[in-house]
């Protein structure tokens, strides 16, 4: 079974930089990380799609509100995927979950980690 583990979340003041990784293992399949995913959930709104990187064509998208600040990157020898996020917000409050996706886009998540959380102060 596919096992994703967060790390890097922290509290740090608007303006800061925070470095999330993501371990993944359980999956003998050379196709299981392809695609893989950063989503995010802030207190009383819905889950939602930050960044996602797409290994077949080398490719990688963001949402409009992280763009410019956050880049997603994944080391595939060591299966860890990363988001390093700079110049922080308190609007990027929330618990941060890598995934593996189905499909190159974030709309195919298959696998969750349990998530790790990030709190900006103004």
């Amino acid at each position: 079974q596919v096992d994703l583990v967060e790390s890097g979340g922290g509290s740090v003041q608007a303006g800061g930089s925070l470095r999330l990784s993501c371990v993944a293992s359980g999956s003998t399949s050379n196709t299981t990380f392809m695609f893989m995913g950063w989503f995010r959930q802030a207190p009383g709104k819905e889950r939602e799609g930050i960044a996602r990187i797409c290994h077949d064509v080398y490719s990688t998208n963001y949402r409009d509100s992280v763009k410019g600040r956050f880049t997603i990157s994944q080391d595939n020898a060591s299966n860890t995927l990363y988001l390093q996020m700079n110049n922080l917000k308190p609007e990027d409050t929330a618990l941060y979950y890598c995934a593996t996706l189905s499909k190159c886009g974030l709309r195919f998540p298959a696998h969750w980690g349990r998530g790790t959380q990030v709190t900006v102060s103004s």
